[in-house]
């Protein structure tokens, strides 16, 4: 057996003696370190991470990962129209990291009630948009009926109609405000030439949490938004290319850019690709903040374990000179010593380890099913404080804590050296 490993195990078994209170109290409270930087690093990823899923869920909801527009509608959208053809379309979809492509119509206007009126963009969707986010963020009623693509059957049992929908889903926000519930008629104003008024119905009421957009759209149907905008054909305000996940805009956006310059023509000859990144510039800058506040935590929380276990190692050291001595005179080498010792604060970091996991990630687990913690959704944009419980983060936290806390270790274990055996052994 290992020699520095077998002392080292006797040292941790012996250490809640009556002989060994000192050493007891200190590798009680330097475990403790241990246990607790490793619960708040864990809680503060989990955290973070939970925060960065459910904003970039909120945000990818309501739009897109890539948006292909004319570029001219960057002032007036309605007057220039991206062309979303058959070609285009096709070509998007065979891109391997692409989920799905939709054309977008949007129209700005103005909800009026008797009492009160909102500013609003209207959002028109088409029968095969990915309305999982919205059916998931639905509080009241339904989802707006669609109609049916060109040469597509239509059928109502999944919402699809044959004719363009006079519904809107307004979000809970704006519902209240107008003082509107499921199942109004509401009066829509549109400002072009000419005033132009619309009758809708509220079907639906949805709520993000997220101000930026429960305060400005209005999902309808997409032929409803053509109409309103004189628009005809594959006409749109905006192509939305979704894809696999946000880690794959930096390899699909060279693609799409590539592609539109290639079908550029005539009609659509400024067509240009965005991310939902330079879209959503100032939610991203925010998130990546927080990863920047997360690398701060973790940086603290380890250098406060660190310290924890180099104190506690000079006391264990200082408490078994007289043994130092013995093994010195005995023969046993410096750095089969100070092996010993390193031993010995290993077993208590992986116990301070261990009992951190459990405690943080029950209280992980205890979070992400009951919801315990809550939040202002005007503030933080989620209702509860969200987590996200990923393994191999959980596991780089705590190898990156081993790591360091015992390279931390190292050098004050060279305080061996200079204990000499002749002064060290007491005879009694």
């Amino acid at each position: 057996m290992n020699f520095p490993f077998f002392v080292a195990r006797r040292f941790f078994s012996n250490v809640g003696s009556e002989q060994r209170r000192a050493s007891h109290l200190t590798t009680t409270i330097a475990t403790t370190g241990v246990a607790i930087g490793l619960i708040v690093m864990l809680l503060s990823v989990g955290i973070i991470l939970g925060f960065k899923q459910e904003i970039t869920k909120k945000v990818e909801g309501f739009g897109s990962h890539i948006e292909i527009l004319d570029v001219s509608s960057l002032a007036a959208p309605d007057a220039y129209p991206v062309h979303a053809d058959t070609q285009l379309i096709n070509s998007l979809k065979r891109i391997p990291e692409v989920r799905g492509v939709a054309p977008i119509a949007q129209k700005m206007g103005i909800l009026k009630t008797k009492n009160d009126y909102m500013g609003i963009t209207l959002k028109g969707i088409p029968a095969d948009y990915d309305t999982t986010f919205l059916a998931n963020s639905l509080v009241e009623g339904r989802l707006p009926k669609r109609s049916a693509a060109e040469g597509a059957v239509a059928t109502p049992e999944d919402g699809v109609t044959s004719s363009a929908s006079n519904e809107i889903l307004l979000s809970r926000r704006q519902a209240d405000e107008l003082n509107l519930k499921v199942g109004d008629r509401v009066f829509a104003y549109f400002f072009e030439e000419t005033i132009k008024m619309r009758r809708f119905k509220v079907c639906g009421i949805y709520q993000s949490n997220m101000a930026i957009f429960d305060k400005t759209f209005v999902i309808t149907d997409l032929n409803t938004v053509r109409k309103l905008n004189h628009w005809e054909g594959d006409e749109a305000t905006v192509i939305e290319v979704r894809l696999k996940g946000m880690d794959a805009i930096e390899q699909t956006l060279p693609q799409v850019e590539r592609l539109c310059a290639q079908l550029n023509d005539e009609t659509s000859h400024s067509r240009k690709a965005f991310s939902i990144v330079d879209h959503y510039a100032s939610i991203f800058s925010w998130l990546q903040l927080l990863d920047f506040n997360m690398m701060v935590i973790l940086v603290l929380m380890l250098c406060v374990s660190g310290f924890t276990m180099v104190s506690g190692l000079f006391i264990l050291i200082l408490e078994r000179t007289q043994t130092i001595g013995v093994l010195k005179a005995m023969g046993a080498t410096n750095t089969k010593i100070r092996n010993v010792f390193l031993h010995f604060a290993g077993f208590i970091i992986v116990r301070g380890l261990l009992i951190g996991d459990v405690v943080a990630i029950g209280l992980l687990l205890i979070q992400q099913k009951y919801g315990l913690i809550h939040l202002d959704p005007a503030n933080y944009y989620v209702e509860t404080v969200p987590v996200e419980i990923n393994l191999w983060a959980i596991v780089l936290v705590n190898v990156g804590t081993l790591v360091l806390t015992t390279l931390a270790l190292v050098l004050p274990s060279y305080m061996v050296s200079r204990i000499q055996p002749s002064k060290a052994i007491k005879f009694e």
